[in-house]
């Protein structure tokens, strides 16, 4: 892919920007409009911000049966749109990592890992849990897997880099070990059976959604300006 229009040079950035923005926006609407039902008490109204996990508003029905329509469109829609996003920035942000033989290798890692975990949380938004369970699961263990992966990379190149402001390397690192740290609860947490369990998961996935949408955020808004200034 060439790099040498101002659109893949800096345009990009903003759209990838605006897809974290339309993620955050659609699946608050999407919040709104979801009847209500969590893991373990199907009778609650409305949707809970800390009890009920972000794929129940890709439900096509509620646990009670009643129709999820709006708010799957809206969740299907927020979630292909970021997938799609994380998918292109990790790719494009591989030009500011071209100078060397390390910064190529790590950046076109972190492009790979990054296009899988884009396409895996689009899996993720065309595999409704109350119809296909098994493949839902595996696509968020697998983009979950994969992002880490990709941010870890890119940290790694951004440190080699004597171009690239030190700081987004910052950003993330942090960042990869928020993910780390929410593989560990993912697997090792207390039970999705108990309402002890889904507050404490819920919440924990809130914190990483909205962790992934700042970070890819502030990069792309560093990357434009980075590029802008070259």
């Amino acid at each position: 892919m060439s790099f040498q229009s101002t659109f893949w040079r800096q345009g990009v950035f903003r759209l990838v920007a605006i897809g974290c923005v339309l993620f955050v926006l659609l699946t608050a609407v999407a919040m709104l409009f979801y009847p209500g039902g969590t893991a373990t008490d199907p009778t609650t109204r409305g949707y809970s911000f800390f009890t009920n996990f972000f794929s129940e508003l890709g439900l096509t029905q509620t646990r009670t049966g009643q129709p999820n329509t709006v708010s799957a469109i809206l969740f299907i829609t927020a979630l292909t749109a970021a997938g799609a996003a994380l998918a292109v920035f990790f790719v494009v942000f591989a030009q500011f990592f071209v100078h060397s033989t390390a910064g190529k290798i790590l950046s076109g890692l972190g492009a790979l890992c990054g296009v899988l975990a884009g396409i895996c949380f689009i899996g993720v938004a065309f595999t409704p849990a109350n119809l296909y369970l098994r493949a839902h699961g595996q696509f968020v263990l697998w983009a979950f897997t994969a992002f880490p992966l990709a941010a870890l990379f890119y940290t790694v190149a951004i440190l080699q880099e004597r171009r690239y402001p030190k700081r987004f390397a910052l950003v993330f690192g942090v960042f990869t070990l928020l993910l780390i740290l929410y593989l560990v609860l993912l697997f090792t947490g207390p039970s999705f059976r108990t309402a002890q369990g889904v507050l404490v998961q819920a919440t924990g996935q809130k914190v990483i959604v909205y962790a992934s949408i700042i970070s890819i955020l502030i990069q792309a808004v560093g990357a434009q300006q980075v590029a802008q200034r070259r």
